[in-house]
């Protein structure tokens, strides 16, 4: 289970928000300080932001993140039933044919 977030979505949306309407762009570290928030924090919100709207390439958008984190899930649960079966077919082998050499 995920740790609770720190900080509300909300916050987070209107943080992204006000620095990407800001023009100049605020420095990160003031405009942090400002909302209270830490600045790595915002940094990562806006780099997640710029991601997925298409404009950043260092990290995937969070849509591909979140199907990629499923796809782990149901890998991790397909490998699972896959040893339960192998498992089951070798005892079920070994009862047809008692004769057969077990390795």
């Amino acid at each position: 289970m995920a740790a609770p977030k720190k900080y509300p979505d909300e916050l987070r949306e209107r943080a992204v928000r006000l620095y990407r309407e800001s023009e100049p762009k605020p420095a990160i570290r003031r405009l942090a300080e400002q909302l209270n928030v830490h600045p790595e924090a915002l940094r990562n919100w806006i780099r997640q932001d710029e991601a997925d709207r298409g404009q950043g390439h260092d990290r995937p958008a969070t849509d591909m993140a979140e199907e990629n984190r499923r796809l782990r899930r149901e890998n991790a649960e397909l490998k699972r039933v896959n040893d339960v079966l192998r498992a089951a077919s070798a005892y079920f082998a070994g009862e047809i044919d008692p004769t057969r050499r077990r390795s």
